[in-house]
């Protein structure tokens, strides 16, 4: 049971939440503009565990061909046997009834809402077969983690601008991030005709893209502090934020350190700044 939960953990990669958790409870903070219900908080945060579990399983089904060609993937968990199939589509199902159930009990409005995501984390893992613009597609996924956050407890669309430059900020910022990534797998990429920026546009270039996209990303950033937070003590996080989107293109060589541990500090510092400005502006 132990190795079944430690096979869990690493196919949903539960340290991915560092990315899109901060996300998701600074849409939330953004919206309320007060503390919310303990309850409230707690729904969010199992549809999160929910969404988050069917993407990864999509993406790992959809994948699991791909991956068992790649060296770098073949270790994964559906590759490497450690996984089966039945088992990743069990993830896959409970992860959606833990997803929609959460939907339904936060309100109507996000019930309405929930199968925007499931159809987006299920297109974007066939995006690599046929265009180099893949990495928007991870971006929109993670994009909708702060609109998520934001309607569950504002459920309408009116005076969402808010919560739309912090969404556009989060769509710019993981797919500057996953063309990092893509810089693993660019002599797989192109032997497999796979589409990535890397493959496509070679590493420098995407590399410089990846840089133009967190600049686009901290503009959005900028616009949303200017517009709606408005607090000094906010400030600074916002200017860590800057210097930690920075620093993720100047160390882009260490993937590890560019694409794991400065995106985990980086999203905390995004909702430090939302606390910041909503609580103790």
């Amino acid at each position: 049971m132990l190795q079944r939960l430690r096979n869990f953990l690493r196919f949903v990669k539960i340290e991915h939440t560092f990315f899109s958790l901060p996300m998701i409870f600074s849409g939330v903070f953004l919206s309320a503009k007060e503390f919310p219900r303990l309850w409230t908080l707690l729904l969010i945060l199992f549809a999160a565990i929910g969404a988050r579990s069917v993407a990864l399983a999509l993406n790992r089904i959809i994948d699991r061909e791909i991956d068992k060609r790649n060296p770098r993937t073949l270790i994964r968990e559906l590759p490497s046997g450690r996984m089966t199939y039945l088992e990743a589509v069990s993830v896959l199902v409970i992860g959606a009834i833990v997803y929609f159930s959460s939907a339904a009990f936060i309100s109507p409005f996000c019930l309405l809402l929930s199968p925007i995501p499931i159809v987006v984390f299920t297109l974007y893992p066939y995006m690599k077969r046929f265009t180099p613009f893949c990495h928007f597609g991870v971006g929109l996924g993670l994009a909708m983690a702060p609109l998520g956050g934001w309607f569950a407890i504002h459920p309408t669309l009116n005076g969402i601008l808010p919560g739309a430059l912090l969404s556009l900020f989060t769509l710019f910022w993981v797919t500057g991030f996953d063309v990092i990534y893509s810089t693993l797998d660019e002599l797989f990429d192109r032997q497999e005709n796979l589409y990535s920026f890397t493959s496509r546009y070679g590493k420098v270039r995407a590399l410089r893209y990846s840089g133009y996209l967190h600049f686009l990303a901290f503009v959005c950033l900028g616009i949303l502090f200017a517009l709606y937070i408005k607090a000094v003590l906010a400030l600074p996080f916002l200017i860590l934020t800057g210097v930690l989107l920075y620093m993720e293109n100047k160390k882009a060589e260490d993937v590890e350190l560019a694409f794991f541990k400065i995106n985990a500090v980086l999203g905390f510092s995004v909702l430090g700044m939302v606390v910041m400005g909503v609580f103790f502006a």
